[in-house]
């Protein structure tokens, strides 16, 4: 049975969605501090927490903090009656998956509850994929010493795991990652590149919304438009992407180029507003093929508005957003090789 922890120092609020979820069929327990759910979630832990953010000694945030030390699974849900953008923001960075505003509507909470429960089913069919990941992380590890050859397939194993799970989240954009990362590809070719370059280039296409994996997914797989606080949570991706592969082991324009795969050359984009060659050229070629994929496929928010939308995108803006070298190459290669968009497992290449 889904076990869920309710932290608020109010007890109208605690009484309350208690009573909502015990009639809802849930096993549920209260705690009147942040404190106090600190202690009962190390005794027994719990699949989702629904927590204030305001409580004296200890704020809901550091709960937060202090349960994504032991726990990445459990669902956590903070409670506002100011949300804000960097509410919101700070909320996500610690390990929320969610917000809700009070005062509470009961209809709307169960409705959330209930889509996290999901998720946690979700999360336990995904331990098969989790204890993949471990075993292709350890096998990188112990293979250090083996061949390059065999260090490369390993890497490459890793990079179509990442992809896979990433997308897992979203479904709505299946494909999407495989899809810039071939078209990525395609661009270097054109641009003479080496062929060790373009199949790099495709790989880090292969993963450069791994960000998103700390969106909640409610907001991934949104219909209608979002929000500004929703929509400021998106954006976090890139950066997020970055925090997530500097450090790991791979080559460092992999992470760089993730981060920066949502800049423009006039430095309107994000996180860093950089400008021209602040960009890696890597990542120039990773955002046109993100664009034009993004315009060229379907939005759970809009239908696909094909290749020649995206291309009038791109040319429009040559120089201005995009670099012209990269969107010249991408042009050619739709009205003169007539490329078609597949999301199929391409070469990868991973230098060491």
């Amino acid at each position: 049975m889904i076990r869920i922890l309710i932290v608020d120092d109010e007890q109208s609020i605690r009484h309350t969605l208690s009573r909502f979820l015990l009639k809802a069929g849930y096993q549920v327990d209260t705690a009147e501090s942040a404190i106090i759910g600190k202690q009962m979630f190390v005794a027994k832990p719990y699949d989702i927490v629904v927590s204030d953010i305001v409580m004296p000694r200890m704020t809901g945030i550091e709960l937060m903090e202090f349960i994504r030390t032991i726990d990445t699974q459990c669902r956590i849900l903070i409670m506002t009656g100011e949300a804000t953008v960097e509410t919101a923001a700070r909320a996500v960075t610690a390990g929320a998956n969610g917000y809700l505003n009070k005062p509470i509507l009961k209809e709307a909470f169960l409705a959330d509850i209930e889509s996290n429960v999901r998720a946690v089913e979700e999360n336990k069919k995904k331990e098969k994929i989790s204890i993949q990941k471990d075993q292709y992380r350890d096998l990188l590890e112990n293979t250090v010493a083996a061949s390059t050859e065999t260090l490369k397939r390993s890497m490459a194993s890793i990079i179509h795991l990442l992809s896979d799970v990433t997308e897992y989240r979203d479904p709505y954009t299946s494909g999407h990652q495989r899809r810039v990362g071939n078209l990525a590809a395609a661009i270097s070719r054109k641009m003479n590149f080496t062929p060790e370059f373009c199949n790099m280039v495709r790989a880090i296409g292969y993963i450069h919304d791994i960000g998103k994996m700390i969106v909640p997914s409610e907001i991934l797989t949104k219909p209608g438009k979002l929000n500004e606080i929703e929509y400021k949570l998106i954006q976090m991706h890139a950066q997020s992407g970055y925090d997530m592969l500097q450090h790991v082991i791979l080559p460092k324009n992999f992470a760089i180029a993730i981060g920066q795969h949502h800049e423009r050359m006039d430095g309107s984009g994000y996180p860093n507003k950089l400008k021209g060659s602040e960009i890696l050229f890597e990542s120039h070629i990773l955002i046109v093929s993100d664009v034009v994929e993004t315009m060229m496929t379907h939005r759970p928010y809009r239908p696909a508005l094909g290749v020649d939308q995206a291309l009038e995108e791109i040319s429009y803006f040559r120089t201005k957003k995009y670099h012209p070298e990269v969107v010249d190459a991408c042009i050619e290669l739709f009205n003169k090789d007539y490329y078609s968009l597949e999301d199929s497992l391409g070469e990868i290449h991973i230098p060491l």
